[in-house]
């Protein structure tokens, strides 16, 4: 760093996001991408657009608001449009989260709650999943904190349900709670339902994953109007402008075909099963999912091991360094050819590693 670099920054541990390879074609299964194309209307939106870059966006989003509001079953004040999801949880934490009000989440979760934290100067404690990765629901209703809580929950793709949720709203009206819905489309139950019944939840999503929009960057949260309110204020006092013409566009065209939204989550929820099945034949542990991806670790084979020969097979997984996760890969849910060249670099790596006919 420079010598010019805020001293309140040197202490920051960035996030750090799954390599996007240059050069050599991989099957790229890191960093849980859609196998698909938008929808078709999404595209011719989003040219639309292009031919009016000339001009600033609209600033409210209204057009896409009012379609997302309408796609969740809520009313458009209840709904924030962002640059991508990270954006909205960002401003969370800004908003909701400071000295007197730190910060909760789990030890094995998203990545960037603690850098959000760490990057806003809030104290924040971390609770340790269960054993086999579960969230301690008793530990987090005791606690005063803001919670963030991924559901369905990442790296592990297990997921708490809609009652577990209540009863942490419930345990302290005080208290914002946090629900990040990005993998919810894969088999998980949505709390967006539960912002008409309580005023301290803020859930959030994203168009990354079941949508097909990773590139674009567009996020969204949904909480009662004067949560709303609050955020738009952080929104207003950083990036008025924060959701590009045509990103917004091409999400007004993916929400004009949620039926092929829903296709594609059908297929990669088949797939997962598929692909889940055929790794616990061949004698990995494979935690049970309700995301794109599956976590799964086989005995006697190192997670770095296993990590670096799908790479040199040109299959590219999520590894993680920790000393709970370090026997875990993550496996992005991609096409049903991906998955193939997958399980079939799978067989080789155990062939070579173990000698054993599969």
């Amino acid at each position: 760093m420079s010598r010019f670099f805020s001293k309140k920054y040197e202490a920051l541990t960035p996030y750090t996001p799954g390599e996007q390879p240059g050069g050599r074609a991989f099957v790229k299964l890191n960093t849980n991408e859609s196998p698909f194309p938008p929808s078709k209307k999404a595209m011719e939106e989003a040219a639309k657009a292009s031919e009016r870059l000339q001009l600033y966006p609209d600033p409210t989003c209204k057009r896409l608001t009012e379609k997302m509001a309408e796609v969740l079953g809520v009313t458009p004040d209840k709904v924030l449009m962002t640059n991508g999801s990270d954006e909205i949880l960002n401003f969370a934490f800004m908003a909701f989260c400071d000295k007197e009000h730190p910060a909760a989440f789990a030890d094995i979760t998203y990545g960037f709650y603690q850098v959000f934290a760490e990057l806003n100067g809030v104290p924040y404690e971390q609770i340790p999943l269960n054993g086999d990765f579960t969230l301690p629901i008793e530990k987090f209703l005791r606690l005063p904190h803001t919670l963030f809580i991924a559901n369905p929950n990442a790296p592990t793709g297990l997921a708490i349900s809609l009652s577990d949720i209540e009863r942490l709203l419930q345990s302290n009206p005080d208290r914002v709670v946090v629900i990040d819905e990005a993998y919810v489309d894969f088999g998980g139950q949505s709390a967006v339902g539960l912002t008409e019944k309580y005023d301290n939840l803020l859930v959030t999503g994203t168009f990354s994953k079941s949508r097909s929009m990773a590139g674009a960057r567009l996020g969204y949260g949904v909480a009662c109007p004067a949560l709303i309110n609050d955020l738009n204020t952080i929104k207003y006092s950083t990036n008025p402008y924060n959701v590009n013409a045509m990103t917004a566009a091409a999400g007004y065209g993916m929400l004009l075909d949620e039926e092929y939204t829903r296709a594609n989550c059908k297929r990669i929820i088949a797939t997962r099963a598929r692909v889940k099945e055929a790794l616990e034949g061949l004698g990995f542990v494979v935690i049970p999912s309700l995301t794109n991806f599956l976590f799964a670790k086989r005995e006697g084979l190192s997670g770095m091991d296993y990590y670096l020969k799908l790479k040199e097979k040109g299959v590219l997984v999520r590894h993680f360094e920790t000393e709970r996760l370090k026997d875990f890969n993550r496996i992005t849910i991609g096409s049903e050819g991906e998955m193939d060249v997958f399980l079939k670099a799978t067989e080789e790596i155990l062939k070579e590693s173990e000698g054993v006919l599969l």
